[in-house]
């Protein structure tokens, strides 16, 4: 049975064009190695780095994600996707339950959403208050100038998709056994609320887009390029060098030493392909 890409099972949008999966491939598997090396170098300095995606339902950002982390250690790249808050967490500082997750020295810490909830479903579904969302813009900046005093390096990436292509990708999950799990009920309440959402993220953008924690944007209506493109971006703004390291050659193994394979029963996985 052929083996399938992870990334060939993404419908790709028309906007694709003339980029192929073997081009993309080719880029994202160079990229990988730049990633590697990025993490190598964090671990040997103690950088600590911290991403946040941010984007409406179908942007994309799982799939980039996915990209970064695919062929990088779990030990050092920690992906953050935080349920919805406990009442315990309700009645904390908004930002409280979202702080103990920012990295440590060598840790990259990837929230998908983050702290801007509140600045986007929440605010728009009427999860919060206008005054608590208001507050919240004007805190975050105050929160961020901390974060990145105490030497993170802190990158913010918001997705746009088109309404279009956002309808096709949404449309997509419904039949498809493997997405579906993807869409919610509050996804379908979300999209109709397009310009909800446009105005929140306007708001947001004029409140948070600061000298020391700026904001990128990323078109994400090829979700190849915008994957390219925001790891490129990453390894871009990140000071990394590559790490000297010993040339690794393996050891000889030892002697069976009369060892002999068993007799034994074992329940083998059954050989379907």
């Amino acid at each position: 049975m052929a083996k399938t890409n992870q990334h060939d099972a993404d419908t790709e949008p028309r906007e694709d064009g003339k980029f192929s999966n073997k081009e993309y491939l080719k880029e994202l598997a160079r990229l990988h190695v730049e990633l590697v090396k990025l993490q190598e170098w964090i671990l040997a300095t103690g950088c600590k780095l911290c991403i946040i995606f941010e984007g409406r339902d179908g942007a994309g950002k799982g799939g980039t994600i996915k990209a970064i982390t695919e062929r990088v250690s779990p030990r050092v790249f920690r992906v953050v996707a935080l349920p919805a808050p406990t009442e315990r967490e309700k009645s904390q500082m908004y930002v409280q339950r979202y702080l103990p997750h920012l990295p440590a020295a060598g840790e990259v810490v990837i929230f998908d959403r983050s702290w801007y909830n509140r600045a986007g479903v929440e605010r728009v579904m009427g999860f919060c208050t206008e005054e608590q969302a208001e507050s919240f813009l004007s805190a975050v900046p105050l929160v961020e100038q901390a974060i990145v005093s105490s030497g993170v390096i802190l990158l913010k990436y918001w997705l746009e998709v088109s309404e279009q292509e956002q309808t096709r990708r949404l449309e997509s999950r419904i039949n498809d056994g493997r997405k579906i799990w993807k869409l919610s009920g509050m996804d379908l309440k979300s999209y109709s609320r397009w310009y909800d959402y446009s105005r929140a993220r306007d708001d947001m953008f004029l409140a948070t887009d600061t000298d020391f924690a700026p904001w990128y944007v990323a078109n994400s209506n090829c979700k190849r390029r915008a994957r390219l493109n925001i790891i490129s971006d990453i390894l871009a703004k990140v000071p990394y060098e590559a790490v000297p390291r010993k040339k690794v050659k393996l050891p000889e193994r030892q002697k069976p030493g009369g060892y002999r394979e068993p007799d034994y029963p074992y329940k083998f996985v059954p050989e379907q392909f």
